[in-house]
């Protein structure tokens, strides 16, 4: 592919793991910072399927997990960002996707790697998210410990976000991985403080300034929410442990249905994200609450496509290579490090 003149970009990969907290973290500086769809890099080869989705009684074609470019300039001078969101992690191929990923990102002139992940540890829900890295060189070592990045000195990163750092340590390419802490009784969940603290780290190793107040906002709302479904299941076990009767779960499982206002007010946001990009978080976060992203994940990416058209500028596709050929790791437990070694 051209290279677009990019200044000195900084490479940020994620793909989904515990938390949610990579692809949080993600999603957030792409709407905060507006910025442009670059293209999509296809590996459907990569992934196989085991089910198929129904809609209105049809069979529909099935949708490979997407993997997408977006890039930020920096109006300041200072170097840009290209960010790689992936929609999952392959259970094919891994090594040989990350080569080629690391091949284009280089191709852009990209000089320097992070991944961002989670850690699971004892912390406590109030206790702040702490942030662990590691690098792959010395300089960026140093940029950790000058910022008061903690540092996993032993153990492994297993996932994507270990996997590509590998290959850019092969490749003597700066980078490094920022895992922020999460209570390890919470890894099924989105845990919003460690984006919150990874994002935080970053801006401080690199010198890019996002505005965290809605990040914010949000971990103060998951916080409130976790707090008190802990506590009514804390009931609950009592209750059971005194004898009380304890209603028997439902097999069946009713997909969320929107209500004609949430309906409004989802196509209000998705208009405001239109005109606004920086609103786009929002939207993320109602859709998140609604328990539809899925359902409304290719529109919202439109939302950042549809700016080349306002800007003049064409985003480009492109398709890994056809010999790119790894168990996809659990979204629960992909980017937990083993700090046993």
């Amino acid at each position: 592919m051209q290279n677009t003149e990019l200044n000195d970009p900084i490479l940020i990969a994620a793909w989904p793991g515990m938390g949610h907290v990579a692809v949080t973290a993600c999603y957030y500086l792409i709407a905060k910072l507006e910025m442009e769809f670059r293209m999509e890099y296809a590996a459907s080869e990569l992934f196989d399927v085991d089910h198929v989705a129904i809609t209105s009684g049809l069979v529909q074609p099935f949708r490979y997990p997407k993997n997408q470019f977006f890039v930020w300039r920096n109006s300041n001078g200072g170097r840009d960002l290209l960010v790689f969101l992936g929609e999952a992690q392959p259970p094919l191929g891994r090594y040989n996707f990350c080569r080629k990923l690391i091949d284009f990102a280089q191709s852009e002139g990209v000089s320097k790697v992070f991944t961002f992940a989670a850690m699971a540890t004892t912390m406590d829900l109030k206790d702040d998210s702490g942030v662990i890295g590691v690098a792959t060189d010395k300089v960026t070592l140093h940029e950790l410990l000058e910022k008061e990045v903690g540092l996993l000195k032993n153990g492994t990163i297993s996932g994507m976000n270990g996997i590509l750092l590998g290959v850019a340590a092969e490749r003597k390419i700066q980078g490094g991985c920022l895992l922020g802490e999460m209570p390890n009784n919470l890894v099924g969940v989105p845990y919003p403080k460690a984006a919150l603290a990874v994002l935080d780290a970053f801006c401080r190793i690199t010198g890019v300034s996002v505005d965290m107040s809605e990040l914010k906002l949000e971990v103060q709302r998951m916080e409130n929410y976790l707090t008190e479904a802990i506590t009514q299941i804390q009931k609950l076990e009592q209750q059971s442990s005194e004898g009380e009767f304890a209603q028997e779960e439902e097999t069946i499982i009713a997909e969320p249905k929107l209500t004609d206002e949430e309906h409004e007010m989802l196509e209000r946001l998705f208009d405001e994200a239109s005109h606004v990009r920086s609103k786009a978080y929002e939207l993320k976060r109602e859709l998140d609450r609604l328990e539809v992203f899925r359902e409304y994940e290719d529109r919202f990416l439109d939302l950042f496509k549809n700016m080349e058209s306002e800007t003049g500028e064409k985003g480009e596709e492109g398709e890994a290579d056809e010999d790119a050929d790894e168990d996809a790791a659990d979204e629960d437990v992909g980017d937990e490090p083993d700090e046993t070694g």
